[in-house]
């Protein structure tokens, strides 16, 4: 293990009762980018994702369709370890709460709650929803018109009344409040936050953890008819990928606890509530933030095969290539808060600042290059107070803006201000206009399309955790080397060097078309 600082972020494992969506990839291309952000910030990081395949619901739905749940968890988690390939996800591990190595941390993560005194044996009857799986409180619930219990994210309930094993979660209330109030960053956006700490004021119930009627799951050590509450396994994969139960492993040493689970927002109270409790309980280290993200809805509406409007992945690929996408739907929305997809919406954001942008200033500069200095990076005068200018901005200024914004997921804010630096160097060209320049003064256009250039470095630098493919060719076309791309390259001291051949300018953002007419 190196002495860099370490980095340890995961996403949610997914569900395996359905394909992955827009919502899968979202998260995933969240973490990726956080992932990568820090990874040119010079941090060792661990970057986890996989899937969670246990639990009543996958038992149902491998009932449907006639075969044993292994199969069926085999066939849908290959489909998320498929598509992170086709995301350009760079995840380290995949865990799958399937393999005998989690399962061998869940049972042991079990006993040090049963040796800390916090598991004991009961009977339970209560409200359980199977597509949360999760138990409801009476004044949780609200009645449908077929007069079914619907519980808050509105999955029909039924009563159910069973042997089961509790966790001593009312035992942790006040230790929970305490956590938060000491690390008040520990549960992101802060209206996420303020929503955990009245659950927890409002009076914690003991956790049944345990079920009888259900044989798809970890086996409960020494109690055969019972297995593991689809949570408490699930919640373990954050500690079973780095080792545990051995805690003189070297990823678990180097890199737990996590610096951040990223999850949606439905799955808040069991990883700032249920899994801080279990960790404090065994004995373990508590992770150091939790950030909540919102939904997607679709035109307007919320996702829903009934409707037949899900996203999957491959479709925004298809439609407008993959950096594009990764592009808006970090851009367009703050993460932590609800947002809309729609096709205008998402074309108008990539031709706007992809295109037109970005893209329209890599190409002007580099193609008067190619022209007019024999597509060398070209020579430079002294810097006027107005290169100087631009030039601080990139060595000053982008990383530093950059970075205090995606440190707190404000991945739309970072982005906006990088694109200030866009837009800075595009009105920059135009005021400079070196086509002009070309006729009256070769030095100062060669200064200016310098400048240029040098900006097209940095921001191609700046870049490459969103955007990894696309800012891999802009630096191409600027001649910057591989082991010349970290965050730290961003400085006069690494600046294009006067009489580097340049390869032959290629676009690499084009335009999008709308969707009806490239069908037509």
């Amino acid at each position: 293990m190196s002495d860099k600082k370490s980095y340890y972020i995961t996403t949610p494992i997914y569900y395996v009762n359905d394909k992955p969506h827009l919502g899968h990839a979202y998260t995933t291309i969240a973490c990726d980018t956080m992932a990568r952000h820090k990874r040119l910030d010079d941090y060792d990081v661990y970057f986890l994702t996989g899937t969670d395949e246990h639990g009543q619901k996958v038992q149902q739905a491998a009932e449907a369709k006639g075969i044993d749940p292994q199969t069926f968890t085999d066939e849908v988690s290959q489909t998320f370890r498929n598509l992170w390939p086709r995301l350009n996800i760079t995840n380290d591990d995949f865990i799958r709460t399937t393999e005998d190595r989690h399962k061998k941390a869940c049972q042991a993560l079990w006993n040090k709650l049963v040796e800390s005194g916090n598991i004991y044996l009961d009977s339970y009857g209560g409200w359980y929803a199977v597509r949360d799986e999760a138990y409801y409180g009476e004044d949780e619930l609200t009645t449908n018109a077929a007069g079914k219990k619907v519980a808050p994210s509105g999955a029909e309930c039924e009563w159910v009344e069973e042997e089961s094993y509790f966790f001593k979660l009312s035992a942790w209330g006040d230790k929970l409040l305490d956590l938060y109030t000491k690390n008040p960053d520990f549960i992101q956006p802060d209206a996420r936050r303020n929503e955990v700490i009245s659950f927890v004021k409002s009076g914690l119930r003991d956790l049944s953890v345990s079920r009888t009627r259900l044989t798809w799951g970890v086996p409960v050590p020494n109690a055969p008819n019972h297995v593991m509450y689809v949570w408490i396994d699930a919640l373990t994969n954050y500690i079973s990928a780095l080792g545990y139960p051995d805690e003189s492993a070297p990823l678990y040493q180097k890199f737990w606890p996590a610096n951040v689970h990223v999850v949606g927002k439905d799955i808040l109270r069991f990883h700032a509530v249920y899994w801080p409790a279990f960790l404090m309980a065994a004995g373990i280290p508590v992770q150091h933030k939790v950030f909540a993200h919102g939904w997607w809805t679709i035109e307007g509406q919320k996702m829903s095969k009934s409707v037949g409007n899900v996203i999957a992945p491959d479709d925004l690929i298809n439609n407008y290539g993959l950096d594009q996408s990764r592009y808006f739907v970090l851009r367009e929305v703050p993460f932590g808060n609800d947002g809309d997809f729609s096709h205008d919406q998402a074309i108008a954001r990539i031709n706007s600042d992809l295109a037109n942008g970005f893209g329209n200033l890599a190409q002007r500069t580099l193609s008067m290059i190619a022209k007019n200095c024999d597509g060398k990076v070209p020579a430079h005068g002294v810097f006027t107070k107005d290169d100087t200018a631009l030039l601080d901005e990139c060595y000053k200024n982008l990383i530093p803006n950059m970075r205090k914004e995606f440190d707190k997921f404000a991945f739309s804010r970072g982005l906006e201000g990088i694109w200030k630096l866009v837009n800075a160097a595009n009105a920059y060209i135009d005021v400079q206009a070196p086509w002009c320049l070309k006729k009256t003064d070769v030095t100062r256009m060669e200064t200016v399309l310098y400048v240029l250039a040098e900006t097209i470095r940095c921001l191609g630098i700046a870049v490459q955790s969103v955007v990894p493919e696309s800012a891999a060719k802009m630096l191409d076309q600027v001649a910057v080397p591989m082991d010349k791309r970290q965050y730290a390259h961003i400085s006069p001291d690494n600046a294009l060097v006067t009489g580097t051949e340049l390869p032959a300018p290629t676009g690499v953002f084009p335009r999008i078309q709308p969707i009806d007419e490239k069908v037509a």
